[in-house]
């Protein structure tokens, strides 16, 4: 019986503990970091998913 996955929800949180996770606002740098590390968990996840349809 094949798995039909109608919807795929990924929630990442990214916190900066160097600085003591204070809430200020992220320099532009952290930005790009935030966007590196999504990439790179939507990559996975697209990996994982085309594994799993191979089978």
């Amino acid at each position: 019986m094949p798995v039909i996955i109608d919807e795929v929800i990924i929630s990442v949180e990214v916190s900066n503990q160097a600085s003591g996770g204070a809430a200020s606002a992220p320099a532009p740098s952290a930005s790009d970091d935030k966007q590196v590390i999504i990439a790179e968990c939507v990559e996975r996840v697209l990996d994982i998913l085309r594994q799993k349809k191979e089978r």
